[in-house]
């Protein structure tokens, strides 16, 4: 998530919050594995179920919704409130790019 976040950010995530479009989200792909990505917009699965389109603020690393998909929306385990370290960071400086 660069330039937003870097590894080893310890991040406050509000569990089984509604995102919004521009949030930062923590989520579930199919394969159980956990990340961090940004909510752009509300779009059906495959199957027809409500989910999240989710990228990554880097497109050129990592996996996101251009590769698996729209996540269902109840693998959107919950929102990101703000990076408590190594800097404390929330709001707009975590939302939209």
């Amino acid at each position: 998530m660069l330039p937003t976040l870097r590894e080893g950010d310890l991040l406050l995530v509000r569990h089984g919050a509604r995102p919004r479009p521009g949030d930062l989200v923590v989520a579930r792909f199919a394969d159980g594995t956990l990340t961090v990505k940004r909510a752009v917009e509300e779009r059906r699965t495959r199957s027809g179920a409500a989910g999240w389109w989710l990228l990554s603020d880097n497109p050129g690393e990592g996996v996101d919704s251009r590769h698996r998909g729209a996540v269902p929306e109840g693998e959107v385990v919950g929102v990101v409130g703000m990076r408590v370290w190594p800097t404390p960071r929330m709001g707009r400086r975590l939302r939209g790019r």
